[in-house]
């Protein structure tokens, strides 16, 4: 069987390989990089940057505390963006690597469907190819979203790719959007010493994770000195050579920020233009429709990850590649969607998977939540960072844990368990009668769990 994958992030290439493994002859299309925005512009480079300014940050305000001297401590930020491309460079040639040793043969350029069972390849070297096959998976990814608001072209107004690289860090940055990468930005920048505020059209940053696990992350983002503007809207941009002015619409009335740059941070939408989906009356409009099999109209055509909607991360679309790859040859494979996990790596990290309290009360079900403050678990003081919570969400009638959710050290590593258990319908019995180590953050989750029907032992 001949597969043919447009798109080489984290849904494609792991499609490609897993189609490979299963005995397809596989050829990927990429439009400019292996690993996509993901590995490249996206997800790592950021994680990369947040590591060092953890440190950074720990030592410069904690260090003493912990035992530790570090006299004239500072970021060498040129070597940092060294080190950002240094990793991603790694990890690019590693998926490479295991493309190639699958046999999978990569066409860099642009694809475009010509008719039901062929794609025309526009190649980065100006050449054209041909490719015919029998099952094609489009896996075109999103770009960072870019609303109609007066003004937004200025040069000093960046996506979450141009800030990557910054030669310089700016002294004030304005970030528009305080969901999950404009406060892992906030934290991020406000580290180095640059002086942040978020402009948030809802009510609170991150709001599609618990309110009371984000509180967390809000109050460490003040603590820092990140200005938050909640309820808030940006009317217009006016730039300059000093910078931009940002004209806001506050709940307190208009407000203008003047900074040296700004960052949109408003989302991101699926690529579903120039695929050629019209040529062969592949159904679209924001996003490509598909059935849970990952099948588009057309029976032999998929499409998988952000170009599909839905929930746009990473770990998503790669299992939803593999989820597509088995049901194109094994012919059946699920996705459970209440297992996916959303994590913030700033600090304290925070991490849900499953229903949320406010979903819960929604809802309107009955419900239990179990909760344990990390100011008691030993592994988070030896950490220094107590400032956190577990907390389950449980269902009274069947016992069955809802939701899990997290703020604090190793919370998006953690946040594992509680996927496992929402997969396999755990009750909170079954957290509460696994045996956890000790001493590790993990066995926070086990006080949690006693607090759902009864009371944490390690809580006075």
């Amino acid at each position: 069987m001949r597969i043919l994958i447009l798109g080489g992030g984290p849904g494609g290439y792991v499609a490609a390989i897993q189609a490979a493994h299963l005995g397809a002859e596989v050829t990927l299309v990429e439009k400019q990089y292996i690993g996509g925005t993901c590995l490249n512009v996206g997800c790592i480079p950021t994680k990369v940057l947040l590591n060092t300014t953890d440190l950074y940050h720990t030592i410069k305000k904690d260090g003493e505390k912990i035992g530790l001297k570090a006299d004239h401590l500072s970021v060498d930020w040129p070597r940092l963006l060294e080190r950002k491309t240094n990793v991603t460079r790694s990890l690019v040639g590693g998926v490479e690597s295991v493309l190639a040793s699958n046999g999978v043969k990569v066409l860099f350029g642009e694809g475009k469907f010509t008719s039901q069972k062929q794609v025309e390849v526009l190649k980065n070297d100006g050449s054209k190819d041909k490719v015919d096959f029998d099952v094609a998976i489009i896996a075109s990814g999103s770009e960072a979203a870019v609303p109609p608001i007066p003004g937004i072209k200025g040069e000093n107004i960046l996506t979450s790719r141009e800030i990557l690289s910054l030669e310089k860090l700016p002294k004030t940055l304005c970030i528009v959007g305080g969901g999950v990468i404009g406060s892992e930005f906030a934290s991020l920048f406000s580290r180095l010493g640059v002086d942040v505020i978020i402009i948030e059209m809802l009510p609170g940053i991150v709001q599609n994770m618990d309110n009371e696990i984000v509180q967390y992350l809000d109050f460490e983002l003040r603590n820092e000195g990140v200005e938050i503007l909640v309820n808030s809207k940006v009317e217009k941009f006016t730039s300059s050579a000093e910078g931009v002015e940002v004209f806001v619409a506050t709940p307190e009335g208009q407000r203008t920020v003047k900074v040296d740059k700004v960052l949109l941070s408003i989302g991101r939408r699926p690529v579903v233009e120039n695929l050629g989906l019209e040529a062969i009356d592949v159904k679209y409009g924001k996003t490509i429709e598909v059935n849970k099999k990952f099948q588009t109209n057309l029976s032999h055509i998929y499409a998988i990850g952000d170009c599909t909607g839905g929930v746009m991360l990473a770990h998503a679309a790669s299992a939803q590649g593999i989820a597509a790859v088995e049901n194109i040859i094994k012919g059946h494979s699920r996705i459970d969607f209440k297992t996916v996990p959303y994590c913030v790596y700033t600090k304290p990290e925070i991490a849900s998977v499953g229903m949320t309290e406010e979903q819960a009360k929604d809802k309107h079900l009955d419900y239990s939540v179990g909760r344990f403050p990390l100011m008691s678990n030993a592994k988070s003081l030896i950490l220094g960072e107590p400032e956190g919570l577990v907390k389950f969400i449980v269902d009274n009638t069947t016992d069955e844990i809802l939701g899990l959710h997290m703020a604090g050290p190793r919370a998006t590593e953690l946040i594992v368990e509680g996927a496992l258990a929402l997969r396999l319908e755990a009750t909170i019995d079954e957290i509460l009668t696994t045996i956890h180590a000790h001493p590790t953050v993990g066995e926070a989750l086990h006080e949690a769990a006693h607090g759902v029907h009864g009371h944490p032992i390690h809580l006075m």
